[in-house]
């Protein structure tokens, strides 16, 4: 049966989770302690990556934290630096986002991306968007503007564009466009070559093949989930604000307009400060299959579980009961998806400095897909952690132990699991 697995860094038996350290101070003129800092979270996504393609997705995700934490010390907030982490991660050829995206049925590249701030609650979105090398810097600037109040006549800015009015707009806004074939790759072409041949079997369209026969290959080879990888981040400043962002290329050989669950308010990305009646600040970014990740609210549903007292049973909980076992997915056989989650809040402090407020920032991670790829570094860190789980419980960097729960719908299905730790930033 699909079963939750649960990870987490080794620890002392009465925690669940470790890694706790003090954040560096640097001095200004006046002598007075400068606060510099802050902690990012990056996913390039949930699916299967092939062993020979590892290593460049760990270094991906590990610049990826590198560009974020360079803005948060910089004294960049929390949504510049998810931006930065997430231009790096499209920018990769080896990912399904921007760069080297899927292409669709048509061989052309679509892409879609939203990103969060969670101080100002405003978001953005682009779908289905050609042409844009980065779509998450279109979401970005529909952020930014909508930031700004109402436009000429009291007209509402928007914060959901797709399509050629998508890729307009970027442009009038100073977004540089880019020619769809210098976004394609040999990896993404020759992916597309091959999804078409598969297609043709299973439609007969091929001369002298067996139809039957190999739409049922088709059927067993083309649920897989290593077209699923949407790459997304989730950062906290030192203030205390944070950001959450997604980006994909969506499906392989998806429909053109299609537009996945990363374009999707609460679906691709959450993030929101605490306040009012939560106790933590949440953001979340997910990856998957978009129509999974759509049909559950996926992002927004962990995002109000993590304000439980225990994150790790909760996130647990929301993946069986909201994600696999859930009634607007009762006609699957297959569940694909993953989350990165972090929250955090101010640390109690015995003897509180008038000048720093520590906060305490746990983050956790879960997938149902065969692995994710995860990376996370803090702005005291000297360089990031990677780690790259499989169904199967093989870790890449980094120690782990394991608990098996109970779970899941049917028999042979993927495993989820959950993983995390916790930094202490002061």
């Amino acid at each position: 049966m699909e079963s939750l697995i649960s990870y987490a860094e080794e620890q002392p038996p009465s925690s669940l989770m470790t890694n706790s350290s003090s954040l560096k101070q640097e001095s200004n003129e006046s002598g007075s302690p400068k606060c510099v800092g802050g902690f990012v979270l990056v996913h390039a996504g949930a699916g299967y990556h092939s062993e020979s393609k590892a290593k460049e997705y760990k270094h991906v995700c590990k610049r990826a934290c590198q560009r974020a934490v360079d803005q948060l010390r910089a004294g960049a907030l929390a949504v510049e630096a998810v931006t930065a982490a997430l231009v790096e991660l499209e920018d990769s050829p080896f990912t399904n986002a921007g760069l080297g995206s899927n292409l669709n049925l048509s061989g052309e590249i679509e892409c879609d991306a939203s990103i969060m701030d969670g101080k100002s609650l405003h978001f953005g979105a682009v779908g289905s968007i050609s042409g844009i090398k980065n779509p998450v810097l279109v979401a970005n600037c529909l952020l930014n503007e909508a930031q700004k109040g109402k436009l000429s006549a009291g007209r509402i800015p928007p914060c959901f564009l797709v399509g050629p009015g998508a890729h307009d707009w970027a442009v009038s806004h100073g977004i540089p466009p880019c020619p769809s074939e210098k976004m394609a790759t040999r990896f993404s072409l020759s992916a597309y070559k091959r999804n078409k041949r598969k297609m043709e079997l299973a439609e007969g369209t091929v001369p002298g093949q067996n139809r039957t026969k190999k739409r049922r290959q088709s059927s067993e080879n083309g649920n897989g989930s290593g077209c699923l990888d949407t790459v997304g981040a989730v950062v906290v400043d030192l203030e205390g604000n944070v950001a959450a962002a997604v980006s994909s290329g969506g499906l392989a050989m998806k429909h053109p307009g299609r537009i996945g669950q990363a374009a999707h308010y609460g679906c691709g990305c959450w993030a929101e400060n605490s306040g009012n009646m939560n106790p933590y600040s949440t953001a979340v970014s997910t990856s998957g299959c978009g129509e999974h990740l759509i049909r559950t609210m996926l992002a927004r549903e962990c995002a109000a579980a993590m304000q439980s007292e225990d994150a790790h049973q909760a996130l647990l909980e929301a993946m069986q009961n909201k994600f696999i076992s859930s009634p607007f997915l009762t006609s699957e056989d297959r569940v694909l998806g993953g989350v990165i989650v972090l929250r955090c809040c101010r640390c109690v402090e015995a003897q509180p400095s008038p000048n720093i407020q520590g906060i305490l920032v746990e983050f956790l991670w879960s997938h149902t897909t065969e692995s994710m790829c995860v990376g996370y570094m803090s702005a005291q860190d000297s360089k990031a952690k990677v780690t790259d789980r499989d169904a199967g419980g093989e870790t890449g960097e980094g120690t782990a132990g394991e608990a098996v729960g109970d779970g899941g719908r049917e028999p042979g299905g993927d495993g989820a699991e959950a993983g995390g730790s916790q930094v202490r930033l002061k």
